[in-house]
């Protein structure tokens, strides 16, 4: 494969993850990372470098339209920034101390989690009408949203404050140590624990992984593990495709962002479980 037909190849599967990242909270590395390393065959840090620029690019295409729609709930992203920003920043300095292989088994188990927490909600998908967490009282993190595919506004409350700042602060380690924007726990955490509407959680997920990428993003750079060979057609892609994403999800039902979410994560844990169990 010439230079030529490596960039422009990368740039269109881009769009695709950049999509795909977009509409269901993940950030185009979840893509984007099996991508590099089992169809081009990068290293996995080199790669994690490149997804690191592709989320700050989904987070910078469509979160301004999610936000602009009313359908991110930016005090809630705010709050739990803290928790995730912290994780992210903890798991840069990790990475190098983890073999790669165990990089794989843990990508892969992790997502997998994530598919089966948010399968498990398919049919909870009613907004809670009633709090008593006292912190989600206290920031006032409740809120509600117009959802163009039902035509109705949607008010929703927040639970579980602290189990979903634990989980954020896990999500920032997997953001910094694997690359996939930490969407793969943000989205889970939000719709499991803290009973967010699924196409909130998304949108929401999708304003706070630029900043959790852009915490880490640095050291990576120091590092020399962004190549901008690699880096920059998928940063050019996926921000085209996470544009055009922003736009679908208003138009879905909030069960198909939800079965989405999950055969994406079940095909990709499978994928990278494979490749660190059997190299």
């Amino acid at each position: 494969m010439t230079p030529l037909d490596f960039v422009v190849s990368l740039a269109l599967i881009s769009v695709a993850a950049g999509v795909l990242g977009s509409l269901i909270g993940l950030g185009g590395g979840v893509v984007i990372v099996p991508v590099l390393t089992l169809l081009y065959h990068v290293d996995i840090r080199l790669a994690i470098g490149a997804s690191i620029v592709s989320v700050i690019a989904t987070s910078s295409g469509a979160a301004a339209a999610y936000v602009r729609e009313r359908m991110t709930n930016l005090r809630a992203g705010m709050f739990l920034e803290i928790a995730t920003t912290t994780g992210a920043v903890s798991g840069a300095y990790l990475t190098t101390l983890l073999p790669t292989r165990s990089l794989f088994i843990f990508f892969g188990l992790v997502l997998a989690y994530s598919s089966f927490a948010t399968f498990k909600r398919r049919h909870t998908a009613q907004a809670l009408t009633v709090s008593n967490d006292r912190l989600a009282n206290f920031f006032d993190l409740h809120g509600s949203y117009y959802d163009p595919a039902e035509q109705r506004e949607i008010p929703y409350k927040v639970v579980g404050t602290k189990l979903g700042l634990f989980l954020m602060y896990l999500a920032g380690l997997v953001s910094a140590l694997l690359g996939i924007g930490s969407g793969a726990l943000k989205v889970p955490a939000m719709d499991s624990a803290m009973h967010l509407p699924m196409k909130v959680s998304s949108a929401t997920s999708n304003f706070m992984i630029g900043v959790t990428a852009a915490a880490s993003a640095g050291v990576y750079f120091i590092r020399g593990q962004i190549d901008p060979i690699i880096a920059a057609p998928v940063a050019v892609g996926v921000l085209v495709g996470a544009t055009f994403g922003a736009r679908v999800l208003g138009r879905v039902t909030s069960k198909t962002v939800r079965l989405v979410f999950v055969v994406v994560l079940v095909v990709i844990s499978v994928e990278m479980l494979q490749k660190g169990f059997f190299p």
